[in-house]
């Protein structure tokens, strides 16, 4: 029989490049998510290639070093790395049912016969001793294993892909709490600012009073509005601190374990140039959540095939060999060795209703992942044309608020001048610091939402993945 042993498995690995399901087609993308972006005709970007360490752009030392700190040590990214060594493990396994499957055994018993059973001449009692190794291989006739290591690859190369859209939101995070330490020094330097120059203007309207050149309620009304501003500095020192600690947890650190400089740092980075964001063709070949969602669609519809394949026989072709002896004599010897050798055929037929509803749910799951990838691209396109149309509809508003800021700011100076030769009353000054004050305010706040809008569009564009 072992004659016709070797054209057996050559006839079936020549079989076994038929695989059953479909192959594997990527999804087409509509022409216009390949074109140029609708934001990207504001000044404050340019259609150069997006580039991948982004946060250099900011030219920030201190930066760098902590985005390379959250790289190295972020919780969320150690965890993201874990899923890749769980589905490369799954990979492996998936991979070793190409290869003959083998179960080595041994036994040592030491029995007693009962008298009845006993042959003549032989010990009742005595050592049974048994060994053997059994050899499978499954020919892979229509591609059941083969699927299987395809969908297996698919989820692989998924998890590497969400790991890295993990550090793209890790990376623009620890950007934004960095952004948040900065510009939320920045306001309370403009609130300290205010307060002191009403300080002053408390000063100046008590020696008027004093003198009699003013009324007392003057006093009482520029003091209350002194301690107004006074009191958002403790909700603006909060939220720094909250800042801090949210950068020590990206970072992998306790808050206690926070560089001294980070909490020094009150000058927020700007760029120095705009804003490279390439088109939609670059976006969808390098974000993320785009390559994630066409991976496990290719891993579903490879799954289809390993369905598909259940519908027919499965063959392995196997072989034994062992001995059995009493005793540790003649062990290997003719007398007591054993060997097998032949192929196996199993099939599920004729009801195969449960094999056809896999199926159908297979096919079910790939309709759905293919509705998730269009989903994602659409969801990218998106995400970043709103991005790009917040950061430069704020930087718009920071332009209108910083001339409001100096016109304010002029306005105050003259009413004070013109206080000082009583030629306008101090209601008309009081109104002046008042809305000085808030035009600070209102331009640091955009300041500060201008910086965070940038960081959402490094964030949509999706690079950053690529340090690890």
């Amino acid at each position: 029989m072992h004659k016709y042993l070797l054209p057996l498995m050559l006839g079936a690995s020549a079989l076994s490049a038929c695989a059953a399901g479909p192959d594997y087609v990527p999804p087409s993308t509509a022409a216009s998510a390949a074109a140029p972006f609708i934001g990207g005709a504001s000044p404050a970007v340019s259609t150069a290639a997006a580039q991948d360490r982004w946060w250099s752009l900011y030219r920030d030392p201190l930066l760098d070093r902590l985005v390379e700190d959250a790289l190295a040590a972020n919780t969320d990214i150690r965890v993201a790395v874990a899923r890749i060594e769980k589905a490369r493990s799954l990979l492996r396994g998936a991979k070793s049912d190409r290869l003959p499957q083998t179960n080595l055994g041994a036994s040592a018993n030491y029995t007693r016969t009962a008298a009845v059973r006993s042959l003549p001449g032989l010990d009742r009692e005595n050592w049974i001793l048994d060994g053997g190794l059994d050899v499978s291989y499954e020919v892979d006739l229509f591609g059941r294993v083969k699927r299987g290591v395809e969908a297996a690859r698919g989820d692989y190369q998924a998890a590497q892909a969400d790991a890295d859209g993990v550090r793209v939101a890790v990376i623009a995070d620890t950007v934004r709490a960095y952004l948040d330490v900065t510009t939320t020094a920045e306001r309370l330097a403009v609130a300290e600012q205010t307060v002191s120059l009403l300080d002053q203007s408390i000063r100046i309207t008590s020696a008027r009073f004093d003198v009699g050149r003013s009324d007392r309620l003057d006093v009482i009304r520029v003091t209350a509005l002194r301690d107004q501003q006074a009191a958002a500095i403790p909700a603006l020192q909060a939220d720094r601190d909250a800042a801090l600690f949210r950068l020590a947890t990206l970072t992998g650190r306790t808050p206690q374990d926070l560089p001294a400089d980070v909490g020094a740092s009150v000058k927020t980075p700007q760029l120095g140039q705009p804003i490279p964001v390439g088109d939609g063709q670059a976006l969808l070949a390098r974000r993320p959540d785009v390559r994630a969602a066409e991976r496990r669609l290719a891993a579903n519809t490879a799954r289809i095939g390993v369905a598909t394949a259940d519908l027919y026989p499965r063959i392995s072709l196997g072989g034994s060999v062992g001995t059995t002896a009493l005793g540790g004599s003649d062990l290997f010897g003719g007398g007591p060795f054993r060997w097998l050798l032949g192929p196996l055929i199993s099939w599920a037929f004729p009801n195969q209703e449960a094999i056809r509803s896999r199926i159908a749910g297979a096919k079910a799951d790939g309709a759905a992942s293919l509705a998730e990838f269009d989903g994602t691209v659409l969801n990218a396109l998106e995400e970043t044309e709103r991005a790009l149309s917040a950061y430069g509809h704020a930087l718009e508003r920071e332009q209108t608020l910083a001339q409001a800021r100096d016109a304010a700011a002029r306005a105050a100076r003259i009413s004070l001048a013109r206080q000082r030769e009583g030629r306008i009353d101090f209601l008309t000054v009081l109104d002046a610091q008042r809305t000085l004050a808030d035009a600070e305010a209102d331009l640091v706040a955009v300041r500060r939402s201008a910086a965070f809008a940038q960081v959402d569009v490094f964030r949509a564009l999706g690079g950053g993945w690529g340090q690890s």
